[in-house]
């Protein structure tokens, strides 16, 4: 029987087991599987977990016992009694690299991710490119390379796009994968280039040479404009001078270009990503709007006639904000319906505000209404709330401990937070045009700047992405996600905001002394047929309080249980005036002699 060929080119990988319980060593193989995936070979003396998890499929798990019952995989004679793992007693061929993770840990993985060489690279860098979508759209910049504007000088005269490659030697093969141009480029630019300037080369080459195909859409930025082409020509070697456009793809451009202050705003984003090469695939729908239908950019590159001129695109969604209806302003009990409308106007220029006032002004509840309102349903908000400890790892990324519901083991991951969870809610294809809210109450009770981080920048430039610290990526806000916030100044003044803060939202009062707020117990207590009482005490006693920030705000007094039999006398006693004990604390003040409902009684006409 014939030895199993193994793949050229490529080198042994290695699995670590938790719990340092050893590795599993193994490499790809020239036959491919069943799954058009090249087979793998498991090598003798691999370690193995011994024990499968539940949720393993049911053939790596047959495959597992009857390789266990045939002495494939034998007890470790290393470590007697250790139950931990098991070890390969002779080389096993797998179907694919998937299949032999999955005998090694025990659990479905994937294993272009888990075999790794031995600096680390992933297996996946080894492989040929897989599936990718029938046409995607690139960003090639070109417009600044070593002081050259090639997109002016040379691109759109000549008809290609190029990329400066003057150090690479020739790549003869025609897809070639990133583990290839790892090794070219650390010979080529070997003391030409730092390790993060090489890591990122690979990519870009990887994208130029193997992800970047014939239709595709391709765009630059040159003098301020965006332009819009269609890939042409495989990429192909040349010398150049100053060796400025080493390696090129000839191209067909549009003859139209666009502002780039003009473009949709979701355009914007991805074009500020600092990269030469930049998959804009995400926007492709977008950039067709730009240019009309896609046919007709295709007959642009090929000269085909194609189907009728007259035929008519379909109209794109696009993202708005709902205007205010006279039920929802009744539902809030807002008598001026334009007051309303003002906070729709500011969230549209905005995208950020906050609502700031005393206790009990219904700040947290306006925003859950008006969050609802303009994002179709409770679905489209998250709420989160802040405090003294809160931080950017608890909001937007961190690795956090996680442990592991079988084997109990912990181990620390990069977890999403609410506010990246709901930013790549709104990214989704087919819902960027649903607006999408976060609300943020007690704003003022973090350190903001510790919070929010470098998304203090996206804040203010919505069009711009970052680098994120943890995860690596770029990142922008999507245009769709909005951010309302509240905060209670008599818990912290907002004049202890700092400057940031202010530039990048824009500021609400809700306040007992002035409408809406001022004369909504009384509306409310008509609406339900009650006695205006309680309204004119709340107002007797918010004149007595010489601090607006110590008001005290309406739905202490909007609750069912005040007016039961003792009610209105008891939320007085147990929740009012214990806040102005608080607020006038060390005074010498009888505070239930000044506020208290028989002395605002006696002051009554």
């Amino acid at each position: 029987m014939s030895q199993p060929e193994r793949l050229p080119g490529t080198p042994e990988f290695r699995i670590r087991l938790p719990k340092d319980a050893g590795e599993a060593r193994g490499h790809l193989l020239t036959e491919l599987g069943d799954s058009a995936t090249h087979k793998f070979l498991l090598l003798e003396g691999s370690a193995v977990v011994a024990e499968p998890w539940p949720g393993l499929g049911e053939h790596a798990r047959r495959l597992r016992a009857e390789l266990r019952a045939n002495g494939g995989f034998a007890a470790d004679p290393d470590r007697p009694g250790a139950p931990m793992r098991w070890v390969a007693t002779r080389d096993i061929e797998c179907n694919s690299s998937s299949a032999a993770a999955a005998l090694v840990y025990g659990y479905s993985a994937s294993g272009p991710e888990s075999w790794r060489t031995a600096e680390g690279h992933p297996l996946a860098d080894y492989l040929s490119t897989g599936w990718r979508p029938p046409r995607k759209a690139w960003l090639v910049r070109g417009s600044n390379v070593s002081g050259h504007n090639l997109v002016r000088e040379l691109w759109l005269k000549e008809g290609f796009v190029s990329l400066a490659a003057a150090h690479l030697p020739p790549v003869e093969e025609p897809d070639p994968n990133k583990s290839t141009l790892r090794r070219f480029v650390e010979e080529g630019y070997e003391g030409a280039a730092s390790y993060s300037q090489k890591r990122g080369l690979v990519d870009e080459l990887h994208a130029f040479l193997t992800q970047m195909r014939l239709g595709d859409t391709v765009a630059t930025i040159g003098d301020g404009r965006l332009h819009i082409g269609r890939i042409t020509g495989e990429a192909a070697q040349t010398s150049s001078p100053g060796g400025l456009s080493n390696l090129r793809r000839t191209a067909t451009w549009l003859p139209q270009s666009h502002a780039y202050e003009e473009l949709p705003e979701e355009v914007q984003q991805k074009l500020s990503v600092q990269h030469d090469v930049v998959d804009l695939t995400g926007v492709l729908e977008a950039l067709d709007g730009l240019t009309g239908r896609p046919e007709r950019t295709a007959q642009a590159a090929t000269g085909d006639a194609g189907d009728s001129p007259t035929e008519e695109r379909p109209m794109q969604r696009e993202l708005s904000l709902p205007h205010i209806t006279e039920g929802l302003a009744a539902d809030l009990l807002v008598h001026d319906r334009s007051w309303l409308e003002e906070l729709r106007e500011l969230l549209v220029d905005e995208s950020q505000l906050v609502f700031y006032g005393p206790p009990g002004t219904g700040k947290t509840f306006l925003a859950m209404k008006l969050a609802e309102h303009f994002g179709g349903g409770p679905e489209h908000v998250k709420i989160v709330q802040f405090h003294p400890s809160y931080a950017y790892e608890d909001f937007f990324e961190g690795f956090r401990p996680v442990e592991d519901p079988e084997t109990r083991e912990v181990a620390f991951r990069l977890t999403a937070g609410p506010l990246r969870e709901l930013a790549d809610l709104a990214a989704r294809e087919g819902n960027r045009h649903i607006p999408h809210f976060l609300i943020i109450d007690e704003i003022n009770r973090a350190n903001l700047a510790k919070v929010f981080g470098e998304l203090y920048f996206l804040l203010e430039y919505r069009t711009k992405s970052v680098r994120l610290t943890y995860s690596g990526d770029d990142f922008a806000l999507p245009p769709n996600l909005f951010v309302i916030g509240t905060m209670n100044t008599a818990d912290r003044s907002i004049a202890l905001v700092d400057a940031a803060m202010r530039r990048r939202f824009a500021f609400v009062e809700l306040s007992p002394r002035a409408e809406p707020t001022a004369g909504l117990l009384a509306r409310w207590l008509k609406r339900d047929g009650r006695d205006p009482e309680p309204a004119r005490l709340l107002d007797a006693l918010n004149a007595l309080i010489d601090d607006a920030d110590f008001a005290i705000g309406p739905s202490y007094l909007m609750k069912p249980g005040v007016y039961r039999d003792g009610g209105l006398e008891r939320t007085w006693r147990t929740k009012i005036l214990p806040l102005l004990e608080e607020h006038h604390y060390g005074e010498g003040l009888d505070v239930a002699a000044r506020y208290g409902l028989d002395s605002l009684r006696e002051q009554q006409p």
